[in-house]
């Protein structure tokens, strides 16, 4: 058998995914298993912006254990991948010249380590949603499965399912749709397993749940006459202290010039579902412009279909 490794390095936090195939595929496309995921301790790669070493470093622990599962003399032949999502793709917003630090101290860490180094980088949110789409339908078998006849064979009868992801920093939706995708920058093309896929998909970059509820606070923040604000989302009775330079440190939120950053704001909880419902809905513009669906904030997006899993 072959092995991969696969650094997630998403907003929050970074996993270690040790995968194993045999060595021919089934028309084109391996059949794999994943034997081993190991969660790497501490934040996302994102976080290292000011201590890219650390990031690095971050990552040893992992990469020790995954070398005691690929045999040794196996290892040099494992290809290895670092694949990032929004977390980084806001640090670069924020600051390329950081965000290039921190994959090349990744890279540095990765390459001491006697495997095939394949590249640490950025994922775009169009590749994110995809290649979580090709997961789920492929852990769903709706792509290939093991027949009675003991033959990989394509599903027949067999709809393959949308995927929504909801993470820190972004959220992705792919679905095959019954028309085809007029926007170039939302169409996916995937050969798998001998069959053609044409996809329509997107990330919607702050739309994760961290970033989400980071605009949520500042909107509520700037509809607040007071250091005091009044979060419908949080139980009633709970409590929290955020200051003004924490709350806009992300590209998804802009600071009123007014706000001065060490000024403290308390956030109050009052448990209102109906205003929680309200006060969220307003972070999502749902109009479309002229004649062509979309998904929100005007993003085309083709009529859904089919089923959904969701995950996060």
């Amino acid at each position: 058998p072959q092995y991969g490794l696969v650094f997630d390095a998403g907003s929050t936090h970074t996993s270690l995914y040790t995968y194993r195939w045999p060595a021919d595929k089934e028309n084109g496309t391996g059949i794999v298993s994943q034997v081993d995921v190991c969660s790497v301790s501490g934040p996302g790669i994102s976080s290292y912006a000011d201590d890219p070493a650390g990031a690095g470093a971050s990552l040893k622990a992992c990469l020790d254990k995954a070398m005691k599962i690929v045999p040794a003399e196996q290892q040099r032949d494992t290809p290895t991948y670092l694949g990032a999502t929004a977390g980084m793709r806001l640090l670069r917003e924020q600051n390329s010249t950081k965000a290039e630090q921190v994959l090349a101290e990744v890279a540095k860490a990765i390459g001491e380590y006697p495997v095939d180094f394949r590249g640490a980088r950025i994922l775009t949110g169009r590749e994110e949603g995809s290649f979580g789409w090709i997961t789920v339908n492929y852990l769903l078998e709706t792509l290939v499965k093991f027949s009675f006849a003991e033959k990989w064979e394509h599903p027949r009868d067999t709809e393959v399912l949308g995927a929504l992801d909801l993470g820190g920093a972004s959220t992705q939706i792919t679905f095959q749709p019954g028309v085809p995708v007029e926007d170039r920058n939302t169409s996916v093309f995937f050969r798998l397993y001998g069959t053609n896929y044409s996809l329509y998909s997107h990330s919607y970059l702050c739309y994760g749940q961290t970033q989400a509820l980071k605009m949520l606070l500042a909107a509520l923040h700037q509809s607040s006459p007071t250091a005091q604000i009044s979060h419908p989302c949080y139980p009633s009775g709970y409590q929290e202290n955020v200051t003004v330079a924490e709350l806009y440190d992300s590209p998804c939120v802009h600071a009123p010039s007014t706000a001065s950053p060490a000024l403290v704001l308390t956030v109050m909880g009052t448990g209102d579902p109906a205003g929680c419902r309200s006060a969220i809905q307003k972070l999502f513009n749902f109009s479309c412009r002229a004649q062509r669906p979309c998904g929100f904030n005007g993003v085309y997006q083709p009529p859904v279909r089919g089923q959904f899993f969701v995950r996060s």
